[in-house]
């Protein structure tokens, strides 16, 4: 079995006679959390859209676990494949286990097994089966909402998630929250998560490799510490400078409340998650 289990080969993509990605070269490995990172334009959702068939290469080739993705049914391929966007997307008339239960039940899984596969996923991310199994995604607090739509994107044990600006849309704290959460279903489950953002400090916390696209190149791929102390140019290093509030920057802030003013961010947050 290959170290890489997703693999980029001098591929390029053009819309409009423009590269929106140009001549990549990627190994994506086994078991990794790897982040793509830039400003928006970068190549970085088109190349995250190559990997489950949604975007084709006009040069070049993907590949998934050592075949070329071209020749793969895509229908079987994607059903091996998690996909989690920024707008959640959760199915309105379904309650939150027929949500989870949705690929499981596609791929013939038994109907214990979807539920317990549903109330050990919704325990893993702090949502009590009890309370939660039934509702309606009206129902429930955008961040509730996403904590939903990963358990639907990982319930089937997916060889690989995508995530496309996956928490972008959510405040500071619950995206921290949901950083967490990641992480944790990342340690707990082993599955190669490839995750984009355009926020740095996001993929510095995430990522256990990172890789810098600008105008469809990628500029810089390795380690969060390599990327970090040794930026490829001034445009990798300016990343470092936008002002964007880190974790604990938020949490350094939310101490220096009084009581009734972190009382509010209370109660905001469990508004939010």
């Amino acid at each position: 079995m290959s170290e890489n289990i997703i693999e980029f080969k001098q591929v390029t993509k053009y819309f409009s006679d423009k590269a929106a990605v140009c001549g990549l070269d990627l190994p994506i490995r086994r078991g990794e959390l790897f982040v793509l990172v830039g400003a928006s334009g970068s190549g970085k959702s088109t190349t995250l859209k190559m990997i489950n068939a949604l975007v084709a290469p006009d040069e070049g080739d993907v590949y998934f676990d050592g075949r070329r993705i071209k020749d793969y049914d895509i229908r079987a391929l994607r059903h091996r494949i998690g996909y989690v966007l920024q707008q959640i997307a959760l199915f309105p008339a379904m309650t939150v286990r027929q949500n989870i239960e949705l690929m499981p039940d596609i791929l013939g899984w038994r109907k214990s097994e979807r539920r317990s596969r549903a109330e050990s996923l919704l325990e893993m991310v702090g949502l009590p089966p009890a309370e939660y199994l039934g509702r309606y995604p009206h129902e429930l607090s955008g961040g509730e909402q996403q904590r939903v739509g990963i358990l639907r994107a990982i319930a089937a044990r997916p060889a690989v998630l995508l995530m496309d600006e996956a928490f972008s849309a959510l405040d500071p704290l619950s995206r921290t929250a949901l950083q967490d959460i990641l992480l944790d279903i990342h340690r707990q489950n082993e599955t190669t998560i490839v995750f984009v953002t355009h926020n740095m400090h996001e993929a510095l916390r995430l990522g256990d490799r990172i890789g810098v696209m600008r105008n469809g190149a990628l500029v810089q791929n390795g380690r969060p510490s390599e990327i970090q102390n040794r930026p490829a140019d001034d445009f990798v290093r300016a990343m470092f400078e936008q002002e964007q509030a880190t974790p604990e920057q938020v949490l350094a802030a939310f101490e220096r409340l009084n009581p009734q003013a972190r009382e509010v961010v209370r109660r905001r947050i469990n508004q939010a998650v």
